[in-house]
């Protein structure tokens, strides 16, 4: 089941609302993001050697979360969960669509651990945002972790 969803980068949700719904200024909801676009910091390396840094990843469901216990590489290793959750999520990297936990296994560490605090931010928090400071100034300010043009927050 899938619906239909913005392809860009979301507009920041307002802090008070966790689930990335935001009110219209006449007073209705916009409807609520499923998908969400990401830029890797690295880029998966595919077997012909083209690097894919731009993908999208859904919201989780229960049964995403409840599927990789069941997984048999799972049970023998804990640790493995991450890359069949990050698996069942991702829907797309560069023109691959067909996502898949030996995928995951071959991003390097910095994109995995990436994708998951991706994961964490947009199934626990709602958005894609994240409070940074400039080591010059000391300004604080937010980014959107799923990219956009430069310059934009």
């Amino acid at each position: 089941m899938r619906r239909t969803t913005e392809a860009s980068a979301p507009a920041p949700a307002p802090a008070s609302d966790p689930v990335g719904r935001t009110e219209r200024r006449s007073g209705q909801r916009e409807p609520l993001r499923t998908e969400f676009t990401f830029e890797l910091p690295r880029g998966y390396v595919d077997e012909t050697g083209a690097v894919h840094h731009t993908g999208v990843m859904r919201l989780a469901t229960a049964r995403d979360e409840l599927v990789p216990l069941r997984d048999d590489r799972v049970r023998e290793n804990s640790a493995y969960l991450s890359v069949v959750l990050i698996a069942r999520v991702v829907t797309r990297i560069g023109t691959i669509d067909d996502i898949h936990p030996g995928i995951i296994e071959d991003l390097f560490a910095s994109d995995l651990a990436f994708l998951q605090d991706f994961y964490r931010r947009i199934n626990a928090e709602g958005h894609t945002r994240a409070a940074v400071s400039c080591p010059a100034c000391k300004e604080e300010f937010a980014v959107n972790l799923a990219g956009g043009r430069l310059g934009e927050s």
